[in-house]
């Protein structure tokens, strides 16, 4: 599958979402868009576990040991989890949030004016600061597929719907947005797959996993796991293959 291809759909997607959100307004149940959001907590627990699966994989486990992999996962989330905690990388991604959409949606202008940008740093925020941005733009670099930006398309998409028929064609902007942080993170992820040695790149691959669940835990509404205060374990896992191999 061609790198970046997850990124055009979520793209298309929030497009289509937002024409259909102007058209529609707000037309679409409450119950129906909880229902549908239970069916992408599901999905996204079938997807989490597939790539979890990756600390089973015979290369890291050569590289490793057979008992090290899940050490090394757990290893970490611990300290990643630590590290995002002491750096409070949940609390100032809500901060910057609040703080941009406070700067760009002051009450200058026309009324439209200012619905149209509240409508794209809103969705701007929504769609391109979540785990699934940063792990399915890197996995779709990394070529381990593009399942996770689908998924993120279709709720970004049922999103759209709804932001759009509050907020006009500002939503539609947002897309914008999309190309540049998620066409960069694919980018990066390509340009690090010529660097990883797979073992390690099964170690990352793993720890997203896991980081996914806690993602579906939060589309399924049982607990606001702080993902964002884990996504230092990204980094943590191929540090600590690197240490181990190093030694066995």
């Amino acid at each position: 599958m061609i790198a970046g291809i997850g990124t055009l759909v979520n793209v298309a997607t929030v497009l289509l979402g937002a024409t259909i959100g102007v058209l529609l307004g707000n037309r679409l149940p409450v119950r129906t868009r909880d229902v549908v959001t239970d069916a992408l907590g599901l999905v996204t627990l079938l997807i989490a576990a597939t790539s979890a699966m990756a600390v089973l994989d015979d290369g890291l486990a050569d590289a490793v040991g057979s008992s090290a992999p899940m050490l090394i996962v757990l290893g970490s989330l611990l300290i990643g989890g630590i590290a995002g905690s002491l750096l409070r990388l949940e609390q100032r991604v809500e901060s910057f949030g609040g703080w941009l959409q406070t700067r760009l949606s002051g009450d200058h202008g026309t009324v439209e004016r200012h619905r149209f940008i509240e409508g794209f740093v809103t969705a701007s925020l929504l769609f391109c600061t979540g785990p699934l941005t940063i792990l399915g733009s890197l996995n779709d670099g990394l070529g381990n597929g593009a399942d996770q930006l689908f998924l993120k398309s279709v709720l970004d998409g049922f999103a759209a719907i709804a932001f759009a028929a509050s907020f006009g064609w500002g939503v539609a902007a947002s897309a914008l947005t999309v190309v540049v942080i998620q066409g960069s993170l694919t980018l990066f992820g390509f340009l690090l797959g010529d660097v990883l040695p797979d073992p390690h790149l099964s170690a990352l691959t793993a720890t997203g996993g896991l980081l996914l669940v806690g993602v579906a835990l939060r589309l399924l509404r049982i607990r606001e796991i702080p993902v964002a205060d884990l996504l230092p374990a990204l980094l943590v896992a191929p540090v600590l293959v690197e240490i181990v191999s190093s030694y066995t």
